[in-house]
């Protein structure tokens, strides 16, 4: 018998559990898959060909890595590497969040007076990403009815924004509204330098870098990466949800891979524990969802267990998946350098690559992220989305498959030659296999009627669903999207607070 069972062994589910066994919980996570970490797996195709399934690169947040002692479990150091842009013409910009002669350099060659400025632009960010993280540990209340407990942290917020100095508090504030196109013409006149940093702002995101709201997911990406480019963590992300694992077990926790959820159990609107695929029923006075929003309370509460009103406001979270993902075994000569190599040679050609997902259309020039271990080479594919307007997606992987190779190999001619092996990942494919809705890797977009006290939607930021003692803590809710962990550790204090 559990105290908690926890739906899904994804890495915020897996934070989640650690914190609660920490302060002396029965904690039990059930998991669909074979393999715990939703996202943060490293999966074998076949041998020989393993890879990062769908994130190149991520980091916990310091607190987290701290609080749960996880190099004691194995967590390996993870390594900042550079941003590195292939123009048509040949030449590179390599971008790192620090000021380092090569840095500045590379940005020299393309304006002498951006890599003047690129030293308080990385400053500036810092300060931004420290803001954001401080909102993102904030317990967001439900408006419009704010209680003394909920509003003393966001005073301590506001004392946080305002101690960033007059300048910088409105630049923060202004930055988050802003296209990621108007924040950079502020600082930089280079157009292959806007356009570097716009993809770092539409990363994992169906935007365009002139689309309102990419400022702040310009920063939310700088925050989770730490930088313009990966984290990257030795042996593959997947050895963070491994330190997670390790740790919960060590912690008398249980994880249940191969054991779908079916049925959230309630009785007057109280959660009384699970029902499996098998049909086992598992009783619990607290269920944690690490699931999207969505598919916990539509799919596994059910909608005639939920007020009226709840249930539009829950089918209108806008999910709005565009990205695939190719994998390539090479013979190893695919020319690739160290670091995260981005097809986006100017603004105008991110927003077209965009433009294609608006109208249902696969991007024939799409947006690219490359990144290599070893032979393997991974490609971040955006844009395309999850809902075809004239084909579907068990007709187009082919199409995407040679998009993508066509598309990357145009910067890298050695690329073609080098390709043993192929493995694609579909919008369809990050739904039935990593549970995914709409193939969302943010478990909603991350736009500006969906962030802080809206996430997941107006009036229920705080973990909390019409089901008492059921929660939510996947990246779906705030201080969720990437790799942090953060909306588990959010997660899991207010379930303590409870």
């Amino acid at each position: 018998m559990a105290d908690i069972i926890i739906i899904g062994a994804g890495l915020n589910s897996l934070v989640a559990a650690n914190y609660l066994a920490k302060a002396g919980k029965q904690v039990l996570l059930l998991e669909r898959r074979a393999i715990a970490g939703g996202q943060a797996v490293t999966e074998t195709f076949k041998p020989g060909f393993t890879a990062d399934a769908l994130h190149a690169g991520g980091q916990l947040r310091p607190d987290i890595i701290s609080d749960l002692d996880l190099a004691r479990h194995g967590l390996p150091e993870s390594r900042s590497e550079p941003l590195i842009s292939l123009l048509p013409d040949g030449r590179q910009l390599r971008l790192t969040a620090d000021t380092e002669e090569v840095t500045l350099a590379s940005i020299r060659a393309f304006s002498a007076k951006d890599a003047e400025r690129w030293p308080a632009f990385v400053a500036f960010m810092r300060e931004a990403a420290s803001f954001l993280d401080a909102a993102y540990r904030t317990p967001m209340p439900r408006l419009p009815h704010v209680s003394m407990s909920e509003g003393l942290p966001l005073a301590q917020l506001g004392l946080k924004l305002r101690g960033l100095g007059a300048r910088d508090m409105f630049r923060v504030i202004r930055a988050l509204p802003m296209s990621a196109l108007e924040l950079t013409e502020e600082w930089f006149e280079s157009d292959v330098l806007r356009a570097a940093i716009g993809a770092v702002a539409i990363h994992g995101a169906t935007l365009g870098p002139m689309s309102a709201g990419s400022g702040y997911t310009l920063l939310h990406n700088w925050l989770n990466r730490g930088g313009p480019g990966h984290r990257r963590v030795a042996g593959g992300v997947g050895r963070i949800a491994e330190a997670l694992v390790a740790a919960l077990k060590a912690r008398g926790g249980q994880v249940r891979t191969e054991t779908e959820v079916a049925t959230i159990l309630t009785d007057d609107q109280r959660v009384q524990g699970v029902r499996l695929a098998s049909g086992e029923e598992i009783r619990a006075a607290i269920v944690i969802s690490g699931a999207d929003p969505r598919h916990t309370l539509l799919d596994l509460v059910g909608a005639p267990e939920l007020p009226p009103e709840f249930v539009w406001h829950t089918q209108s979270i806008k999910m709005r998946g565009a990205v695939a993902k190719v994998h390539l075994l090479t013979d190893g000569n695919h020319g690739l350098p160290d670091g995260t190599v981005v097809i986006a040679p100017s603004v105008r050609y991110v927003e077209r690559a965009y433009d294609a997902a608006k109208y249902g259309q696969m991007s024939t020039a799409p947006y690219l992220e490359a990144t290599a271990d070893g032979p393997v080479v991974s490609l971040h594919f955006q844009f395309a989305p999850y809902a075809l307007r004239d084909s579907e997606w068990g007709q187009e992987r082919s199409v995407l498959e040679r998009v993508a190779i066509d598309t990357a190999a145009s910067a890298l001619p050695q690329l073609k030659a080098s390709i043993r092996e192929v493995k694609s990942l579909t919008p369809l494919d990050l739904e039935q296999t990593y549970g995914l809705t709409e193939g969302d890797l943010n478990h909603g977009q991350l736009i500006l009627d969906q962030m802080f006290f809206m996430r997941p939607m107006p009036g229920w930021s705080t973990h909390k669903t019409p089901i008492d003692n059921l929660y939510l803590c996947g990246n779906g809710v705030h201080g969720g999207g990437g790799l942090s962990g953060a909306s588990g550790r959010n997660a899991a204090a207010a379930v303590l607070k409870a």
